[in-house]
C-alpha cells in the first residue's frame, strides 16, 4: 500500500504522457525528460492528454508501484502549469488533486497537517 506523507518527494509531470507507457515507459520518461532519478523514492504523478486519467509511478526499494486512476466521467478540473517539465507539489495537494480538486486554491488547500498545541 502507498501512503503519501509530507516527507515524500512529489512531482508532477506537467506535459501530458502516453499512457501505453507502463512501468518501464514512465521510469525513462522520469530521467530523460524530467532529469529525475525513479529509483530515488520520488513519486510521480502523469496525466494522459485528454485529462481523464492520472498514474501514479513510485519506487518503494523493492519495486516500483504504478497506480492508475481514471474517472468515470468528466476531467480532472486543475493540473499544474508551468515553465519546467516536472512541478513538485505537497502530499496534500496530491489527495486534492486526485480527488478532482484544485491544489493550488487557497480555499480548498489547508496547510500542511501540524500538531496543535496541548490543551492545559
Amino acid at each position: 500500500m502507498i501512503q503519501l506523507t509530507p516527507h515524500m518527494r512529489i512531482l508532477v509531470a506537467l506535459e501530458p504522457a502516453d499512457f501505453r507507457r507502463g512501468i518501464d515507459g514512465l521510469a525513462r520518461l522520469c530521467q530523460e525528460g524530467l532529469g529525475a532519478d525513479p529509483f530515488q523514492g520520488t513519486v510521480f504523478l502523469f496525466r494522459n492528454r485528454r485529462g481523464t486519467a492520472i498514474k501514479v509511478l513510485v519506487y518503494d526499494g523493492q519495486g516500483f508501484w504504478l497506480c492508475h486512476k481514471r474517472l468515470s466521467q468528466g476531467r480532472f478540473r486543475f493540473w499544474p502549469n508551468g515553465t519546467r517539465p516536472v512541478r513538485p507539489l505537497e502530499a496534500h495537494q496530491v489527495q486534492l488533486l486526485l480527488s478532482g480538486g484544485d491544489a493550488e486554491a487557497p480555499a480548498q488547500v489547508p496547510g500542511p497537517w501540524r500538531r496543535l498545541p496541548h490543551p492545559v
